[in-house]
Protein backbone atom coordinates (compact mmCIF):
# COMPACT_ATOMS: atom_id res chain seq x y z
CA UNK A 1 0.00 0.00 0.00
CA UNK A 2 1.40 3.29 -0.66
CA UNK A 3 0.88 6.42 1.66
CA UNK A 4 1.02 10.26 1.52
CA UNK A 5 4.93 10.21 1.26
CA UNK A 6 4.50 8.38 -2.28
CA UNK A 7 3.51 11.04 -4.00
CA UNK A 8 6.19 13.16 -6.04
CA UNK A 9 5.66 16.59 -5.31
CA UNK A 10 7.69 18.60 -7.82
CA UNK A 11 8.28 21.69 -6.35
CA UNK A 12 9.84 19.92 -2.83
CA UNK A 13 11.87 18.26 -5.37
CA UNK A 14 15.91 19.25 -7.07
CA UNK A 15 15.78 17.04 -10.17
CA UNK A 16 18.94 17.65 -12.21
CA UNK A 17 18.06 19.68 -15.57
CA UNK A 18 19.71 18.41 -18.17
CA UNK A 19 20.47 21.12 -21.31
CA UNK A 20 21.43 19.58 -24.94
CA UNK A 21 21.62 20.69 -28.72
CA UNK A 22 20.01 18.70 -31.37
CA UNK A 23 22.09 16.37 -33.30
CA UNK A 24 22.95 17.48 -37.15
CA UNK A 25 20.78 15.06 -38.56
CA UNK A 26 17.78 15.60 -36.41
CA UNK A 27 17.70 19.86 -36.66
CA UNK A 28 16.40 21.66 -39.58
CA UNK A 29 16.62 25.32 -38.77
CA UNK A 30 18.34 27.38 -35.70
CA UNK A 31 20.31 25.55 -32.83
CA UNK A 32 18.18 25.88 -29.91
CA UNK A 33 19.79 25.00 -26.75
CA UNK A 34 16.97 22.96 -25.01
CA UNK A 35 16.57 20.95 -21.56
CA UNK A 36 14.79 18.74 -19.79
CA UNK A 37 13.86 18.27 -16.10
CA UNK A 38 12.26 14.63 -15.46
CA UNK A 39 10.54 14.80 -11.94
CA UNK A 40 9.10 11.43 -12.23
CA UNK A 41 9.81 7.85 -14.13
CA UNK A 42 8.05 4.62 -12.55
CA UNK A 43 9.70 1.58 -12.14
CA UNK A 44 8.91 0.45 -15.57
CA UNK A 45 10.35 3.29 -17.10
CA UNK A 46 7.46 3.44 -19.74
CA UNK A 47 5.86 6.68 -17.80
CA UNK A 48 7.54 10.01 -17.27
CA UNK A 49 6.63 13.48 -16.42
CA UNK A 50 8.87 16.65 -15.92
CA UNK A 51 9.47 19.89 -17.66
CA UNK A 52 10.93 20.45 -21.19
CA UNK A 53 12.29 23.60 -22.64
CA UNK A 54 13.39 25.23 -26.22
CA UNK A 55 14.54 28.12 -27.54
CA UNK A 56 13.30 28.78 -31.46
CA UNK A 57 14.43 26.51 -34.04
CA UNK A 58 12.86 23.42 -35.88
CA UNK A 59 13.77 19.66 -36.17
CA UNK A 60 11.96 16.61 -37.16
CA UNK A 61 10.00 14.78 -34.41
CA UNK A 62 9.46 10.84 -34.73
CA UNK A 63 7.37 9.47 -31.69
CA UNK A 64 7.45 5.72 -30.53
CA UNK A 65 5.59 7.66 -27.06
CA UNK A 66 2.42 8.96 -26.06
CA UNK A 67 2.64 12.60 -25.17
CA UNK A 68 0.37 14.90 -23.22
CA UNK A 69 1.63 18.41 -23.47
CA UNK A 70 0.57 21.38 -21.57
CA UNK A 71 2.29 24.54 -22.83
CA UNK A 72 3.55 27.07 -20.23
CA UNK A 73 5.01 29.66 -22.15
CA UNK A 74 6.26 30.33 -26.49
CA UNK A 75 4.67 29.49 -29.22
CA UNK A 76 5.73 26.18 -31.20
CA UNK A 77 3.89 24.79 -34.83
CA UNK A 78 3.55 21.17 -34.92
CA UNK A 79 3.49 19.55 -38.81
CA UNK A 80 2.73 16.03 -39.84
CA UNK A 81 4.16 13.89 -42.92
CA UNK A 82 1.82 15.28 -45.01
CA UNK A 83 2.28 18.88 -44.22
CA UNK A 84 -0.64 19.84 -42.33
CA UNK A 85 0.24 22.01 -39.14
CA UNK A 86 -1.10 23.02 -36.13
CA UNK A 87 0.06 25.71 -34.05
CA UNK A 88 -0.05 25.74 -29.99
CA UNK A 89 0.17 28.59 -27.58
CA UNK A 90 0.55 29.54 -23.91
CA UNK A 91 -2.62 27.50 -22.05
CA UNK A 92 -2.99 24.46 -25.20
CA UNK A 93 -3.11 21.06 -23.65
CA UNK A 94 -2.59 17.89 -26.21
CA UNK A 95 -1.57 14.72 -26.97
CA UNK A 96 0.62 13.52 -29.10
CA UNK A 97 -0.27 9.89 -31.11
CA UNK A 98 2.97 7.14 -30.78
CA UNK A 99 3.56 6.93 -34.17
CA UNK A 100 3.19 10.57 -35.11
CA UNK A 101 6.23 11.90 -37.52
CA UNK A 102 7.01 15.48 -39.14
CA UNK A 103 8.56 18.66 -37.59
CA UNK A 104 8.65 20.71 -34.62
CA UNK A 105 9.14 24.10 -34.72
CA UNK A 106 9.33 26.75 -31.92
CA UNK A 107 9.02 30.54 -32.30
CA UNK A 108 9.16 31.68 -29.12
CA UNK A 109 11.07 30.06 -26.87
CA UNK A 110 8.79 27.43 -25.47
CA UNK A 111 8.30 25.49 -21.86
CA UNK A 112 5.59 22.73 -21.63
CA UNK A 113 4.98 20.44 -18.67
CA UNK A 114 5.35 16.60 -20.63
CA UNK A 115 3.62 13.20 -19.33
CA UNK A 116 4.73 10.55 -21.55
CA UNK A 117 4.04 6.95 -22.03
CA UNK A 118 6.05 4.65 -24.17
CA UNK A 119 4.00 1.35 -24.57
CA UNK A 120 6.53 -1.59 -24.61
CA UNK A 121 5.91 -3.87 -28.03
CA UNK A 122 5.47 -7.36 -27.01
CA UNK A 123 8.80 -9.94 -28.73
CA UNK A 124 7.35 -12.63 -30.59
Amino acid sequence: MKHINDITLFSSQSTAVESYHLTDEKRLTGDPLQSVQNHFQSPCKQFNVGIWQSEPGSWNINYSEYEYCDILEGCSIITDSRGKSLTVNVGDKFVIPAGFSGTWEVVNHCIKIYVMFEQQLEQT
